[in-house]
């Protein structure tokens, strides 16, 4: 028996349902939620903080409020200014590349989440390098089982972008994990 022709309309003849090719805008749409979410927060820390005010939430949180001048654990924050630009230049190139890799690759679920998470993280911290000069961060978080490696216990502040470049990070190892199994 002959497969069915498609009709003159571009759908296919005998009510079969056309094959959708996965789209790009789901994944955008999480990384615009992520910005969103953490431009937000920022923006009331930045309202209701002076630099430096801390407010105890548990007894291992802490809101606080944090300029981080430099990346990643303040790598390079004491650089002289010049940080601002490279971060701001390597973040954008990111974010151009992971978009292209999020067009490639959309039907790949667990993938797209990770970059577009990442992506969301990634341009939020842009802007807060554009804006600001800075990152703002505001998350504390502190245990005693860390002083031998951070001072006083307390992991580095860190916000809703850092997150979800963390969240994206450890979504692609459990992707490539995956795939590496799948392919055994």
């Amino acid at each position: 028996m002959a497969a069915a022709k498609p009709a003159k309309s571009g759908k296919p003849a005998g009510g079969a349902k056309p094959k959708l090719t996965p789209s790009i805008v789901p994944w955008l749409a999480w990384a615009a939620i992520v910005l969103l979410l953490d431009q937000f927060t920022k923006t009331l820390i930045l309202g209701y903080y002076q630099l430096g005010d801390s407010t105890p939430v548990t007894s291992f949180f802490n809101v606080v409020r944090v300029h981080n001048h430099g990346a990643a654990f303040s790598f390079l924050a004491n650089a002289g200014g010049w940080q601002r630009w490279l971060f701001t230049g390597i973040g954008v190139v990111a974010a151009i590349f992971m978009v292209w890799m999020l067009k490639s690759h959309p039907g790949q679920r667990l993938f797209a989440f990770a970059v577009s998470s990442l992506l969301g993280g990634a341009v939020g911290n842009v802007v807060d390098r554009l804006m600001h000069g800075y990152v703002v961060d505001f998350l504390d978080f502190h245990w005693k089982v860390l002083s031998p490696v951070f001072p006083l216990g307390h992991f580095p502040a860190f916000n809703v972008a850092d997150a979800a470049i963390t969240l994206g990070a450890v979504c692609l190892i459990l992707d490539e994990i995956l795939r590496v199994r799948r392919g055994k």
